[in-house]
């Protein structure tokens, strides 16, 4: 796959982040309404997309890609707070004024409306089933490491979020899957969770630009040299580097190889603007970080992910070609 080839399947992702952007603009999605659709997204058709990625998906019977995918999307997103806390320190930021939200921020790749359709593009279903149990250690990482960089404070309101729809989901997806369940679904079942779960994507990634667009009436406020250049430089250098050798080095199925190769050349992930908008954070370097990376990340996610690909594509475990 060239990266002429990848580059166009990253493209319309972004495309529907600049709609999310002209919708909120033009007033069409603002206020409430904005807030009614990311529970609508987040509650229902992110759990159903789930429901339909991981019933009956083969891949998830091998016991690795059961273990390995949380434990490594648990691993990688604390070694990313870590990473971008200490370059925070680095710039000058301090506690108060930004140190803790740039780690927070900078330490979460966009880790499931981007890369859900372009491991679907690339490789199909198998391998985006392995993406959200993956993210289930992510979501881990960040309501209990994330939390405690963010606040300092304890990790019992972060636990308590863990506990959401997406979880319960996950959780009895694949129970059904491991049990050789899934063939006793009833066809309305899945035919429901199909449907649904096929708009949480796209209107997921345009309430990211919906929720972007209501920081730009004041666009000077939205660069930061300082923040943007160690943002990206984090977000978009070092840690895709680290990432990268955990998909080569660690022995693991190659559907997760796949995941987290992708994962590496992810911009930052919104769901850090939210939580420090309500833990007291500093919303504004979350959003200076979220443009930033976005923005080179358009040019930078293709050439990572043929480079990763071809890296990790030389392990002759594999026993198959990687790259087409």
């Amino acid at each position: 796959m060239t990266i002429a080839e990848l580059f166009l399947l990253i493209l319309p992702v972004f495309a529907l982040i600049a709609v999310g952007v002209a919708l909120r603009r033009c007033h069409w999605i603002e206020g409430t309404a904005e807030t009614s659709v990311i529970r609508l997204v987040m509650y229902i058709c992110m759990p159903c997309l789930a429901f339909d990625t991981i019933v009956g998906n083969s891949a998830l019977h091998d016991a690795g890609n059961l273990l390995f995918p949380p434990l490594a999307g648990f691993a990688t997103t604390s070694a990313g707070f870590l990473v971008a806390y200490v370059v925070a320190r680095w710039i000058g930021l301090e506690a108060g004024a930004g140190l803790r939200t740039f780690a927070l921020s900078a330490g979460v790749c966009n880790y499931a409306y981007l890369p859900f359709p372009i491991l679907g593009g690339i490789w199909g279903g198998r391998t985006q089933g392995v993406l959200f149990v993956h993210n289930m250690g992510v979501e881990l990482a960040i309501w209990s490491v994330g939390l405690l960089v963010l606040t300092g404070a304890s990790l019992r309101e972060g636990w308590r979020r863990l506990i959401s729809p997406m979880l319960v989901t996950l959780v009895a997806a694949l129970a059904i899957n491991v049990s050789g369940l899934s063939p006793h679904v009833p066809d309305l079942a899945r035919s429901l969770a199909h449907s649904i779960g096929a708009c949480a994507v796209p209107i997921g990634i345009m309430v990211t630009g919906v929720n972007l667009g209501n920081y730009l009436d004041e666009p000077a406020k939205l660069l930061h040299r300082n923040v943007a250049v160690a943002a990206c430089a984090v977000r978009l250098g070092i840690l895709p580097v680290l990432i990268l050798c955990v998909a080569r080095w660690l022995p693991c199925p190659v559907e997760l190889k796949r995941v987290l190769v992708v994962q590496a050349a992810m911009p930052a992930g919104v769901i850090p603007i939210i939580i420090a908008q309500y833990y007291g954070g500093k919303p504004l370097t979350a959003v200076q970080i979220v443009l930033s990376t976005t923005s080179v990340g358009l040019v930078t996610c293709p050439l990572w992910i043929r480079a990763g690909l071809a890296w990790v594509g030389f392990l002759a475990s594999f026993g198959k070609e990687i790259i087409k």
